[in-house]
């Protein structure tokens, strides 16, 4: 069954399939732009190539490098750290692809938008997740973890008495994709096995400080100092909506209702409700002012719900009583089970519908729901649960909770238009086990339909701004109390929209979200642009050097997880009671990477292969 939810028009952003395919063509381009320097030697001695990738030599570096090695028992003592901290998470990385691998193959589902292979690539623009308004963001702390990453293989060298031939920074185009540091052969060969794991492990223990560095100073001072504009945040309008058709748009803020201030999302509902009549005047962004003519709009539906709507139906009367607003609506419903509505739909005639008022449902195969109920492809809509009347599937959720396996209920509902009394016994619930389970899959909204009499979706700015160390209330409850909590959830952010946690993906204070904002405080004196901009950096600033510290602890070669996993090895072995040869320890390397490597593609392509 497919459906329509949410149908909302959100602030836009080029990206997809039309993008790639020009980045695509612009890369071919410009890789044959480096072929042909190449072959007529007009590239400088300092400049070399990999495919299409350029990377920039020097020597420049090294006598601040070996001042800074000064204090080596420390930095021996930081990179010791870091190898503890490696390891963890490079058995962590190897047991969660690995079970995520399995996970695709035994019961595959349909792939999800993060499991495209294009949002694997952190490219704005080209990832779902990545606005390209992000891009200076993304493209700053992707700099500082490539220095950072590389100046602590760099120092480490010079702790450890390696010598550096040269080091650089690698460049697709105008893009930083790498860093590195080159130690001479001979003399990292002569190198001990701690020398050189300490030396490859700095590179990540220096990705995770920067991490903690940067999100300590964004939950601390800079989002301290950012607070919630007054009025209601606009985060989406719904097509052919009384906003839609008013010229309110996403990112708008609605700040009075027919002169009445509007300070938050929480108050926009009242003043609505308080508003006399069918046209309201609206104002937006602290000063323009535009007119509603409200109508109830059906905003999204099931494709061959129960109701028979479409997004953009209008419903103008419910037995026979006109209707322009969503608490008119439900007042006209009342307690009936079943009401006429009158349609004006979206093409052809007015028309007359009888429809029950309620949840509804799926009735999911070999659950409890199903079993007294009966097998049945078409959507049960549920009117009454243990006596309590269900007006949508919002009223139903609350009654559900709390229910335990074993536990009988009493519900009413209509199936193909006839009505159906039943008595349940809860099953157990597959996600918590000591919770009861109907057996139902749910749909928003009324009968499989959505209605607004405006036709806005609210942006939680409030929410967004707390989980970044802003004052205010989460739903993310006491992860948001604790410091690591905050930099869990950070991380989720850019994502945050597709897994349903949060209505929008947050991409930080950009892409013009920044009206929802603004600066107090000592730092107002900075500007609000500069206060966002500086937001902006710590935020991909610490997600960017924690996916960098994650991505090279994969214990695979040519990434530093690699190598280390070899001279990991190598001590082990060496500690047995047999030959401690390279074959050995190329067996033991080249069988983990190549289980993370299937397992990785497993979990990217298995879902759609084998759901398709």
């Amino acid at each position: 069954m497919d459906y329509g939810f949410p149908a909302f028009i959100s602030p836009p952003e080029l990206f997809g399939s039309e993008l790639l395919t020009w980045v695509v063509v612009g890369l071919g381009l410009y890789w044959a732009a480096i072929i042909a320097l190449r072959n007529a030697d007009l590239l400088p001695d300092f400049v070399g190539t990999q495919g299409p990738i350029l990377t920039f030599h020097t020597k420049r570096g090294r006598e601040f490098l070996d001042w800074l090695s000064g204090p080596r028992r420390f930095w021996r003592a930081w990179a010791n750290l870091g190898i503890g901290i490696a390891l963890v998470v490079m058995v962590a990385m190897f047991g969660f692809l690995l079970l995520a691998a399995i996970s695709s193959l035994s019961s595959p589902q349909p792939s999800t938008a993060v499991q495209q292979p294009r949002n694997v690539l952190v490219i704005p623009g080209v990832n779902d997740f990545l606005p390209l308004s992000a891009t200076p963001g993304i493209v700053f702390g992707l700099l500082v973890g490539l220095v950072v990453h590389e100046g602590g293989h760099g120092l480490l060298c010079r702790v450890e008495d390696i010598d550096i031939d040269s080091m650089g920074i690698a460049m697709l185009a105008v893009l930083p994709v790498g860093a590195f540091v080159e130690p001479d052969q001979q003399s990292s060969k002569n190198a001990s096995r701690g020398s050189q794991t300490r030396m490859f492990a700095a590179g990540v223990t220096n990705n995770f400080a920067i991490t903690l560095v940067a999100f300590a100073l964004l939950f601390g001072p800079v989002a301290g100092s950012i607070a919630v504009a007054p009025g209601a945040a606009v985060g989406g309008v719904a097509p052919d909506s009384p906003a839609a058709e008013a010229g309110l748009q996403p990112n708008d803020r609605i700040t009075a209702i027919d002169g009445t201030p509007v300070e938050s999302n929480d108050d926009l509902a009242d003043r609505l409700e308080g508003a006399d009549g069918e046209q309201v005047t609206v104002e937006i962004n602290d000063g323009e002012t535009i007119t509603f003519d409200r109508s109830l709009i059906v905003t999204a539906a099931v494709d061959g719900g129960p109701a028979g709507l479409e997004a953009g139906d209008a419903i103008v009367a419910v037995d026979g009583q006109e209707v322009a607003t969503e608490h008119e609506f439900r007042q006209a419903v009342g307690d009936d089970e079943v009401a006429t509505l009158t349609i004006d739909p979206t093409d052809g005639d007015r028309l007359e519908r009888e429809v029950p008022i309620g949840a509804a449902v799926q009735v999911l195969e070999g659950e409890p729901l199903e079993s007294e109920l009966g097998p049945t492809d078409e959507t049960f809509v549920i009117t009454s649960f243990e006596g309590e009347r269900v007006h949508s599937y919002a009223d139903l959720g609350p009654l559900l909770d709390g229910g335990e396996p074993g536990d009988e209920v009493t519900l009413a509902g209509y199936l193909g238009g006839e009505r159906q009394e039943l008595e349940v016994t809860l099953g157990e619930s597959p996600y918590q086990s000591d919770d009861g389970f109907l057996g139902i899959g749910a749909t928003p909204g009324t009968t499989g339909f959505e209605v607004a009499d405006v036709g806005v979706q609210l942006y939680p700015a409030e929410e967004y701004l707390t989980v970044l160390g802003g004052e205010g209330d989460s739903s993310f409850g006491v992860l948001t109390d604790s410091f690591l909590g905050k930099i869990g959830i950070a991380l989720l952010l850019p994502i945050v929209g597709v897994i349903g946690a949060l209505p929008f993906n947050f991409a930080g204070f950009t892409g013009g979200i920044e009206n929802f904002y603004q600066v107090q405080g000592t730092m107002a004196a900075l500007g609000d642009t500069t206060v966002f901009l500086i937001a902006n950096l710590l935020f991909w600033t610490g997600w960017i050097n924690v996916q960098l510290g994650f991505f090279n602890c994969i214990p695979a070669f040519p990434l530093d997880g690699g190598h280390i996993l070899r001279t990991s090895t190598e001590a082990v072995i060496s500690r047995l009671p047999i030959d401690a040869t390279r074959r050995r320890v190329r067996m033991v390397t080249t069988s983990v990477g190549l289980t993370m490597l299937i397992s990785f593609l497993a979990m990217l392509f298995a879902p759609g292969i084998l759901a398709g």
